[in-house]
């Protein structure tokens, strides 16, 4: 009978096990390794995943990243196996939260799962593949998503609540696979584009990536997130536009943390990412790790004397680069009314320079890029990296 397993390594690059005659084993990075009963065990990373919808994988399961020998996922159902899409089935879960989530009072399995599933694609395999990829170092996967959940319901303090509580559910699927992982993987944001939760979030993301790195036992435990993208909808972004900023910010507050943007994806329905999109986001993130950052901007320099503004990124990869026409800064109002007065926008090199129709601006005019629930915006380095929305600067 097969069997799956990965063991996270330590700094030597080894793993140390246990065998059940009391033999300890040391195992180099790599595998797969067969230790007494157990079958396909793999030494080498091991990253969680988590946050909510965007994260847990709603994209289309059309040409969807496929499996590896060299990368194993703890599944929703807490047994270890090939990593393929969909990464989370959340019916399968014993950890009470993700039922209570859905309305129920206690864990109900779902005894056979859905044969007719449409949706489920995730960035996290394809994260895996890149990194295994690119250093031979195996990935085990450890899904811990949950589509609409806000930053209060992801709150550390609730830790003592066990597997009634998101963060609770997440340290215990952690402990059950040794305790300790190579880093932590995390979607969320839209569940708080709200005023209160644009308020408190830059505090509760620096709570919990500081709560993490102390329950997991690793102070400097990496921290790589996403950007949130698009929606579909009516009525005023004011609240996206809070969550974008305060995630463009959060990245320079502690180290081991950066942010990849997904303003450029497109979606698959009013508000997640499509599978090809989230296989950039995941290779996107896996240039993060690889000790990569995203371009943010360095510096904003206006020169209305020559009816121009400068925007310069760093750091870029191989210059900034558009299919078409680069797309998606504007100038706007202290309302957020559009100023139309860019007609073209350029780029060499790290620095986007947009061409103004006047020589002088408006008072109290703000530059933003990406405004809007659902831009339309396209620019990236040379990597693939997207520059990420802002918004207001205040010029």
């Amino acid at each position: 009978m097969q069997s799956y397993q990965v063991l996270q390594r330590d700094a030597d690059d080894k793993a140390r096990v246990q065998t059940t005659n009391g033999e300890v084993l040391e195992l180099a990075v790599g595998g797969p390794y067969t230790i007494g009963d157990a079958h396909n065990v793999l030494v080498g990373d091991i990253w969680v995943l988590a946050g909510q919808s965007n994260m847990e994988g709603i994209g289309d399961l059309i040409d969807e990243e496929k499996p590896s020998p060299f990368v194993h996922s703890f599944q929703s159902r807490e047994e270890w196996a090939q990593a393929e899409e969909p990464l989370h089935w959340l019916d399968e879960s014993p950890r009470l939260v993700h039922h209570v989530l859905w309305g129920r009072d206690r864990v109900e399995h779902s005894p056979v799962r859905d044969p007719q599933r449409v949706k489920g694609t995730g960035l996290g395999l394809t994260f895996a593949k890149e990194r295994y990829a690119r250093t031979g170092v195996p990935v085990g996967l450890i899904p811990s998503a949950h589509g609409g959940t806000s930053m209060e319901q992801w709150d550390p303090q609730l830790r003592d609540q066990g597997s009634a509580s998101l963060y609770g559910a997440l340290c215990e699927r952690v402990k059950a696979v040794g305790g300790k992982v190579a880093g932590v993987l995390w979607y969320q944001g839209e569940s708080d584009c709200n005023p209160e939760g644009v308020e408190h979030y830059h505090q509760r993301m620096l709570t919990l990536i500081q709560a993490l790195r102390s329950d997991l036992g690793s102070a400097e435990l990496p921290f790589y997130y996403v950007q949130i993208g698009g929606l579909v909808s009516e009525g005023t972004p004011v609240g996206w536009h809070g969550i974008r900023e305060a995630q463009r910010t959060l990245q320079n507050a502690l180290p081991g943390i950066a942010l990849v943007s997904a303003i450029d994806l497109e979606l698959d329905d009013l508000i997640h990412i499509g599978t090809q999109g989230l296989k950039r986001l995941g290779r996107r993130l896996a240039d993060i790790a690889d000790g990569q950052r995203t371009p943010d901007v360095l510096a904003v320099t206006p020169e209305l004397e020559q009816s121009r503004i400068h925007i310069t990124y760093r750091p870029v990869r191989a210059g900034l680069h558009a299919p078409g026409r680069p797309t998606g800064f504007t100038l706007r109002s202290n309302d957020e009314r559009e100023l139309p007065l860019i007609h073209k926008t350029t780029l060499e090199g790290n620095t986007v320079t947009l061409h103004l129709i006047a020589n002088e601006l408006p008072a109290e005019t703000s530059l933003w890029y990406g405004w809007g629930h659902n831009p339309y915006c396209n620019i990236t380095d040379g990597a693939d990296a997207a520059i990420p929305a802002f918004g207001p600067w205040k010029l």
